[in-house]
């Protein structure tokens, strides 16, 4: 008697415990579900330069790219928006595929690449050398919404200095910004004012390195 007792108890928790999570999985899967975790954001990401002036010299110098340095507020993979001078907010739902800085560093490259004027770019990284480094500062990033009645505006700004190795030492420093109005304040107006913002800083970045490290070579004899 004792035996079937305990049984019975036990068989009768069992019960109570499949009950309860019958019943948890009836909330989470029937009509009108209560939903436990948000929708995942919806991804977006940018494009590299692929056309520039054909005047822009062939060099047969190798370079790398820092990873741009940045504030927290753009350091991050939600897309920034600015609705006064002295704000940042962030757009819900959606989301860059890599951290903002590490996006641009990427498009930095591919847009090099694509200009079929340089041997070899790369990130910076331990075993990779190059003749000159790029150091960038990604100083804006972001949506502008300051007047409500007007679409909003995105701005990119980069600031880069060329630093030629192995003494590291900066041989030139420049900034470029872009300014684009949004064709509306629909977001997929805005990533494509931020696509136009963001190419024209790449192409101003690409041509002007190639330049500036150009006259530097030809000015200046390097040993081998």
């Amino acid at each position: 008697m004792i035996g079937r007792s305990t049984t019975s108890r036990r068989s009768g928790r069992r019960a109570v415990l499949l009950g309860v999570a019958a019943l948890g999985l009836g909330i989470l899967s029937g009509c009108g579900a209560i939903s436990i975790l948000p929708p995942p954001p919806q991804l977006y990401t940018l494009t590299p330069k692929s056309t520039f002036d054909p005047n822009l010299p062939h060099v047969s110098w190798q370079l790398l790219i820092e990873q741009p340095v940045a504030a927290a507020g753009l350091d991050t993979v939600r897309v920034p928006l600015s609705q006064s001078p002295m704000t940042l907010d962030y757009y819900a739902g959606v989301a860059w595929t890599d951290r903002a800085p590490s996006m641009v560093q990427r498009l930095l490259i591919e847009s090099f690449e694509n200009s079929g004027r340089i041997i070899s770019v790369g990130r910076e990284s331990i075993g990779l050398r190059g003749d000159f480094l790029l150091q960038t500062e990604l100083r804006e990033f972001q949506v502008e919404q300051w007047d409500a009645d007007a679409p909003p505006r995105v701005r990119v700004r980069l600031g880069i200095k060329l630093v030629e190795m192995p003494d590291r030492s900066i041989i030139a420093g420049n900034a470029f910004e872009a300014v684009v109005p949004a064709a509306s304040d629909g977001f997929a107006d805005v990533i494509s004012a931020f696509d136009t913002a963001l190419g024209t800083v790449l192409k101003d970045v690409v041509a002007w390195t190639l330049t500036t490290g150009q006259s530097r070579v030809a000015g200046e004899p390097r040993s081998l």
